[in-house]
């Protein structure tokens, strides 16, 4: 789930959805076309998803696609001037498209957890996004604060599973305000949520074609509920002899990925751990500003976002840092079956970082747009094919 906002943002009116399009070189007969719903949200979400589709733009044109798109004014902004957090309706419309592209969710002038529950969780929930998934890359050695960790250490996938666990609500708080006060919140697990992300990982991991190994990380000696995940886990691997079975509790994991993340080929999680896994993955390929994921359900419509949080004090300033948003539209490129174009993304924003054209994921370091265009042109040159 996005981080939650952390200092205060200035007000803006709610923004209105107006559809775009991106051009494309069509030929003789009809170009691909895809829909995409845009979220850009709060903070500086705007801005990070005006330059991820920019390249986006860049690389339809390239490869002789269209994408239309709807942008949605769902946010603070637009809380917080009509009430209205998420509509029914909007889902519903969403539903009809092809995939989803979120800039950030939340602000300090709404209840913590509010929209993001409201939104990210809701999307989550109404289209069965069952899967998180977070490629963990490194594309230079100076962005990683491990000493002595180069690329080749830091290549790993998370598949985090995305509905269940203790983020599917279940508890409440009781008495609260008293010396009495009461607050649980269960963690829930099926056997089909579980065995489906498992299933998942396990072609996830094929596909890679690297160690084929797989990691379960959970923490089943303690939380005596999480062996069915270890059970089921084990009984989906008998149908994947080719694939290394790894298994490591949270904490051992978390461990293992700061002293030695060479060891890690792709990781299977619950949602919670996934959470935890995740942002500490993000701080060794370089920090949350390259750091992206997706929400998806195989085969259909699914969303994908930058991981950073919305960085209220940011906003407005031309300063974020969007690689992490471009990152994410490479991997909606991928879930739509341009892997060319998401090749060429791939291609560009490691050779400008490799090549020191961009020598700084710090905010501030670059202007928003300034990086925007530097990949884009990069895109456009077929930089690092």
């Amino acid at each position: 789930m996005a981080k939650a906002a952390t200092s205060k943002a200035p007000a803006k009116a709610a923004a209105t959805a107006k559809p775009s399009k991106a051009t494309g070189k069509g030929g003789g007969k009809a170009p691909r076309t895809h829909r995409i719903a845009v979220l850009p949200g709060d903070g500086i979400g705007e801005e990070v998803v005006r330059e991820g589709l920019k390249v986006l733009d860049a690389v339809a044109e390239i490869d002789g696609f269209l994408v239309e798109r709807k942008v949605y004014p769902y946010g603070a902004d637009h809380y917080l001037a009509t009430k209205e957090a998420m509509p029914a309706a909007a889902l519903e419309e969403m539903g009809r498209m092809d995939a989803i592209f979120l800039g950030a969710i939340g602000d300090p002038r709404v209840e913590t957890g509010f929209l993001e529950r409201q939104i990210i969780w809701g999307v989550r929930q109404t289209f069965d996004l069952f899967v998180n998934l977070r490629p963990i890359r490194l594309y230079h050695e100076a962005l990683c604060p491990l000493k002595d960790k180069k690329p080749a250490d830091v290549d790993m996938v998370v598949v985090r599973e995305n509905t269940e666990d203790a983020y599917a609500g279940l508890g409440g708080i009781h008495r609260k305000g008293t010396p009495h006060e009461v607050a649980i919140a269960e963690m829930i697990y099926t056997r089909q949520g579980v065995e489906r992300v498992i299933r998942y990982a396990y072609e996830v991991c094929k596909k890679r074609n690297k160690k084929r190994r797989l990691t379960l990380v959970d923490k089943a000696n303690a939380i005596r509920a999480q062996d069915i995940w270890t059970r089921t886990f084990a009984e989906v691997g008998k149908e994947y002899p080719e694939i290394e079975q790894d298994h490591a509790y949270i904490d051992a994991a978390c461990m293992w990925m700061v002293k030695s993340p060479e060891w890690f080929d792709t990781l299977v999680t619950p949602n919670l751990f996934g959470d935890i896994i995740t942002d500490i993955g993000a701080m060794i390929q370089g920090g949350l500003g390259i750091a992206a994921s997706g929400n998806i359900h195989p085969g259909k419509i699914s969303m994908f976002e930058p991981i950073h949080g919305s960085a209220p004090k940011y906003r407005g300033q031309n300063s974020a840092n969007p690689i992490a948003a471009i990152e994410a539209a490479r991997m909606m490129l991928e879930h739509l079956g341009e892997a060319k174009a998401a090749r060429r993304i791939e291609n560009a924003v490691r050779h400008v970082i490799e090549t020191g054209r961009i020598r700084s994921l710090k905010a501030g370091a670059y202007k928003c747009d300034e990086v925007g265009d530097i990949v884009r042109d990069a895109v456009k040159a077929g930089a690092g094919a």
